[in-house]
């Protein structure tokens, strides 16, 4: 189980959410969001983000690993 939740929901975050946060909003970010979450703030779908999670790590982007 993952030692992360999300700042609103609580929901348990996975590896690729944290690098998903981190990449997206800043390496330095502390709170993270959710799938859910993080789409709805950043007014996207939560497939759209699914598709960057796997652009990143076709990149070889280190926060995938």
């Amino acid at each position: 189980m993952s030692k992360f939740a999300c700042q609103y929901c609580g929901e348990s975050l996975s590896k690729d959410l944290i690098g998903l946060n981190k990449k997206i909003l800043a390496c330095s970010v502390e709170k993270f969001m959710c799938l859910l979450c993080l789409a709805d703030f950043l007014g996207c779908s939560e497939e759209d983000l699914i598709v960057k999670i796997e652009d990143f790590k076709e990149q070889g982007c280190t926060l995938f690993k």
